[in-house]
């Protein structure tokens, strides 16, 4: 039960360090939109969808690292789900064995 809160408590922290990259991301062009927990693709873009780095090579590269980190996000939270859902099974084995 120890080395499950110690590793809910890691993935915590690194957590929150990937939410402040988001965060970064967002403040770096206003066209990414303010949401932490959406993929940018979902906001609209002044002009055509730019698919390929043809049009704006900076917007559509800043876009994609947003994306990968909010996609890394995503699956912290889905570990931290799961590890949470064993700790509990662990504590509770452990009070009613």
């Amino acid at each position: 039960m120890i080395l499950g809160t110690i590793f809910l408590i890691t993935l915590y922290l690194i957590l929150k360090y990937i939410l402040e990259w988001i965060k970064y991301f967002n403040n770096l062009d206003t066209r990414l939109g303010d949401s932490t927990w959406r993929f940018s693709y979902d906001y609209p873009v002044i002009g055509e969808r730019d698919i390929s780095d043809l049009d704006d090579k900076d917007f559509v590269r800043l876009r994609r690292k947003k994306n990968k980190i909010v996609l890394l996000m995503y699956s912290v939270v889905l570990i931290m789900f799961i590890s949470s859902m064993s700790l509990l099974s662990k504590f509770l084995l452990f009070f009613f064995d």
